[in-house]
């Protein structure tokens, strides 16, 4: 029967077992700080490149309908405020 022990090591993917150095940042690590912030802004505008912009109609009916509901919030806040103001009347006098 074979035994089972805890002392196997296995390597990680992508690395033999002579390559014990530390891993570095890949080319992060090569350039300086104007690079890596270049870097920042290239990736950036690569990833708004993939955003799907609303149309000029979409735009104005998604205005419009927050428009319509802050208002409708607000006329809610206020009647609940009103009626909040006339029962401290009330109680206090």
């Amino acid at each position: 029967m074979a035994e089972i022990t805890d002392s196997i090591e296995v390597p990680e993917p992508g690395r033999s077992q002579d390559d014990n150095k530390p891993r570095r940042g890949g080319k992060r690590a090569k350039k300086g700080p104007l690079g890596r912030l270049a870097l920042f802004y290239r990736q950036i505008v690569a990833e708004l490149r993939k955003v799907v912009w609303p149309t000029k109609k979409q735009l104005s009916t998604y205005t419009t309908v927050v428009i319509i509901f802050v208002l409708v919030v607000i006329g809610l806040v206020t009647v609940i405020d009103w009626g909040f103001t006339e029962v401290v009347k009330y109680v206090f006098g």
